[in-house]
């Protein structure tokens, strides 16, 4: 984990406006505003490296509401789309979403069906899939 975070900031893109990284109350916020706890990794993730820009993927944030990556938002629009409401989108593709389940699996939701491409961790998905994209 501690690796792939610290490749990530590596890879980090210098931007004209930088996102913030969020404190515990607005983790909170985000959790009251979907009615789901977010699954541990994917907390830390938020905590800790939400601020990354890399490549064309743009994971979900939360410390910002504005934001088109906000994920209370983000997961009200996947949910109405039809992503089964157990599942919390971190990262919308064309097609759909990379989305991640209570117990820490990310999964590909697209075109209306979860995908059989999974992985094991948030961190597995971010160094096979945004590392690599």
């Amino acid at each position: 984990m501690e690796e792939i975070l610290e490749r990530l900031r590596e890879l980090a893109e210098d931007v004209a406006t930088p996102l913030e990284l969020p404190d515990e109350e607005q983790l909170v916020t985000a959790q009251e505003e979907l009615l789901l706890p977010i699954p541990r990794d994917f907390r830390y993730y938020l905590l800790t490296a939400s601020d990354v820009i890399y490549g064309h993927l743009e994971p979900a944030t939360i410390a910002d509401p504005h934001l088109h990556t906000y994920l209370p938002e983000m997961a009200a629009t996947a949910w109405s789309y039809g992503l089964p409401r157990y599942l919390l989108p971190i990262c919308e593709i064309n097609a759909g979403y990379y989305c991640i389940d209570p117990d820490g699996v990310v999964l590909l939701w697209e075109k209306g069906e979860l995908s059989e491409k999974q992985w094991d961790t948030l961190w597995e998905w971010i160094a096979e899939v945004w590392l690599e994209e």
